[in-house]
């Protein structure tokens, strides 16, 4: 992908602060964070969103996502951090190459996740585990 920022930043066209490096990832920290130290982990190999990614990037992206949270909670003194990843523009995607964000959390920080929770209700929950259910197709041998 050819404007793709964060194709750019792999290949090194764009500097980056890089926290974490493998074969298949890197980690660096976000330009624009939300708090100081939020950082990104991005498959080297381009892919959308979430479904896109390789198989064998998986591994590689979990890995970073605990050997660089391991090292932000233990230089920041964290007591609590956040690992997400928006996938499609209704989720709040805007850069179209899958990243897990990482971002530390800190006591009365104003940052908030607004939610408006449902509940199933009668056999509803019955009604979507099985519609869903239908669709649910393990890996190959």
């Amino acid at each position: 992908m050819t404007n793709c920022i964060f194709c750019k930043i792999v290949s090194k066209e764009i500097p980056s602060e890089v926290l974490y490096e493998n074969d298949h990832v890197i980690a660096v920290l976000d330009i624009n964070p939300i708090h100081l130290g939020h950082a990104l982990i991005l498959p080297k190999k381009h892919c959308n969103d979430f479904l896109d990614l390789p198989e064998e990037t998986y591994h590689s992206i979990l890995q970073a996502a605990k050997i660089v949270t391991l090292a932000l909670v233990q230089s920041l003194k964290l007591e609590g951090y956040n690992l997400f990843s928006n996938n499609g523009t209704i989720a709040g995607q805007s850069v179209f190459h899958f990243h897990l964000h990482i971002t530390p959390r800190y006591r009365n920080d104003n940052i908030r996740f607004v939610l408006n929770l449902k509940e199933y209700s009668g056999g509803d929950m019955k009604k979507y585990g099985t519609m869903i259910r239908k669709f649910i197709k393990p890996p190959a041998l």
